[in-house]
């Protein structure tokens, strides 16, 4: 059971006594809901993921890290690859005077460092490949417009049961597409996205919108003036992924 849902039954201070009666009582609702126990290979591809997502958050700071020592010294470089290209190629010019010999060496072990994690990046998404052509259902899913390796696996991964989903609007409220709600007294009041749910998933799920990618079969057609507001933008992708 998720431990949101047994927290509610939890009477006063939390020990260990408490928490075990909680369990009991929640376990006896007729309409909770349990999480499905995931195999072997799916907790495997989950953890190759994770790791991969971990790195790439690392390589973002190492790479906001070589921009901030350098700025202070008044070298700056345009924004992308190329330019943190430029950066660390300024780093290893000895004859440039720039920079001091201390934060020259700080900088090139930084530039190591980048480098190594885009190598074993690039080694996490050859493994994803693999383990994705090796799984039938993630191979059904790639044939989806927009669903690449990286979806499909993460999808696969994620879900243990997918029969636990009624419909597709299910599965978008239990990543965090529908609205929030807020109502009372018989009126409906709705919000933003709830954001409830595996964030990496729907990290994906807005790449893939966001692309162009993924594409609404048989929809009626947006009203231009809608998808050029940022807001009007929004509620179009919110839309594609809900499949309304």
């Amino acid at each position: 059971m998720p431990p949101a849902y047994v927290k509610p039954y939890v009477k006063r201070h939390k020990n260990d006594a408490t928490d075990a009666e909680a369990i009991c009582e929640a376990v006896t609702r007729p309409n909770m809901r349990f999480v499905a126990t995931k195999t072997p290979e799916q907790q495997s591809c989950l953890t190759l993921h994770r790791t991969r997502h971990l790195f790439i958050r690392q390589q973002t700071s190492v790479i906001n890290a070589i921009r901030a020592h350098l700025a202070e010294f008044g070298i700056v470089a345009p924004v992308g690859r190329h330019g943190v290209a430029q950066l660390l190629g300024i780093t290893a010019d000895t004859n440039d005077k720039r920079l001091p010999e201390v934060a020259r060496a700080c900088v090139t072990a930084l530039g190591a460092q980048l480098r190594m994690l885009k190598a074993q990046i690039l080694e996490f998404d050859r493994m994803i490949n693999a383990w994705h052509r090796s799984n039938e259902a993630s191979r059904r899913l790639d044939d989806i417009p927009g669903v690449g390796p990286a979806l499909a696996t993460a999808l696969i991964a994620s879900i243990a049961d997918p029969k636990a989903f009624r419909s597709g609007r299910d599965f978008s409220a239990w990543i965090g597409l529908v609205p929030k709600q807020n109502s009372s007294g018989g009126k409906d009041r709705l919000g933003n996205i709830s954001k409830r749910g595996d964030r990496y998933l729907r990290s994906l799920f807005w790449r893939d919108v966001k692309l162009g990618g993924r594409t609404a079969r048989n929809a009626e057609p947006v009203d231009p003036a809608i998808r050029t507001t940022h807001q009007g933008q929004s509620i179009v992708e919110c839309a594609l992924l809900t499949g309304t």
